[in-house]
């Protein structure tokens, strides 16, 4: 008679938040021992050791090695994972509704946005929401469209606030924002500065504008693309300034936001209108499902869409 081997499930009891926590920090750090342990403040050793601990209790391991060094995850361990990402995010929740309810006038939030929202959108909203509240400190992260949705996934932004790029994102609340039109800008005496303006004159000349996934490349590349009209990008930037410095050495024609013209800056070179000629692009306002906004956060978006609205947008 054969006997069947019964392997007995793993009995916790010493699982505690220390080791959910050890393994967040290693997702963070890439799976670097040595790096882990100085962010936890411990010793290598001992992360080594309560790993092996989580390991022994589960009765499984989660990570792949090679000698000594992580090297990837187990099936077991990636879908642990996820759990350990909920946990640590409930973790958050708790800490921040505990601290909104004890003073929703003090606190911090971290936009993740680009220069351009930064410098141009972002200035007037700000100022007002500071008055309101003059104890909430705001950190402002500068980075691309998928920079910025990364630092919601890793808790790094609670706010982001682009134009690229968000829309397939399943685990975002997104808000519209405001809607904004492209324009070109140019030299007094250059030949655009007057006259009928249509893609194929813009096409007879070098252009400057945004790099690939910035402030609403993609639209203007779909313009030209859909006339069969080739698009010679000469020079591409994040930074509408950059672009503008260039116009301003007659490298070419400058393709900008339109709300990035300052009269009073730039009245040195001549802005024409591109609304009719490539497709509106839409700023967004962007955020975890999940994730718990304390009151200030809540109003500092209400003074996003309101300084939106004083836009026509």
């Amino acid at each position: 008679m054969r006997v069947r081997s019964v392997i007995k499930p793993p009995i916790f009891k010493t699982m505690n938040l220390s080791q959910i926590e050890l393994l967040r920090v290693l997702q963070e750090t890439d799976l670097n021992l040595s790096k882990a342990a100085d962010k936890m403040h411990i010793v290598q050793s001992a992360v080594s050791r309560q790993l092996q601990l989580f390991e022994a209790e589960i009765g499984s391991p989660l990570f792949e090695r090679q000698g000594k060094k992580l090297v990837g995850m187990t099936p077991l361990g990636l879908r642990i994972m996820d759990e350990v990402a909920s946990i640590n995010m409930a973790k958050k929740n708790i800490q921040a509704m505990a601290a909104d309810f004890l003073d929703s006038n003090r606190g911090t939030i971290h936009i993740a946005t680009t220069h351009t929202q930064a410098k141009f959108f972002l200035p007037k909203p700000i100022v007002r929401f500071k008055e309101k509240y003059p104890g909430v400190r705001i950190y402002m992260v500068e980075a691309s469209p998928e920079q910025l949705i990364n630092q919601l996934h890793t808790h790094k932004a609670d706010i982001a606030i682009c134009t690229e790029r968000v829309a397939e994102e399943t685990d975002l609340v997104i808000k519209p924002c405001y809607h904004w039109h492209h324009a070109a800008v140019i030299p007094k005496d250059h030949p655009l500065s007057s006259g009928e303006m249509t893609l194929e004159r813009l096409a007879n000349y070098p252009i400057l504008t945004y790099s690939f996934g910035f402030t609403g490349r993609s639209n203007i590349e779909s313009a030209f693309k859909n006339t069969g009209l080739q698009l010679d990008i000469t020079l591409a930037a994040a930074d509408t300034d950059v672009i503008k410095t260039y116009v301003r050495l007659g490298m070419g024609v400058g393709l900008i936001a339109g709300m990035a013209y300052d009269a009073k800056i730039d009245k040195d070179l001549i802005i024409r209108d591109l609304s009719h000629l490539i497709p509106k692009s839409s700023t967004k306002i962007a955020y975890l499902k999940h994730n718990y906004l304390p009151l200030y956060s809540q109003h500092f978006i209400e003074e996003l869409l309101a300084a939106a609205a004083e836009m026509g947008a």
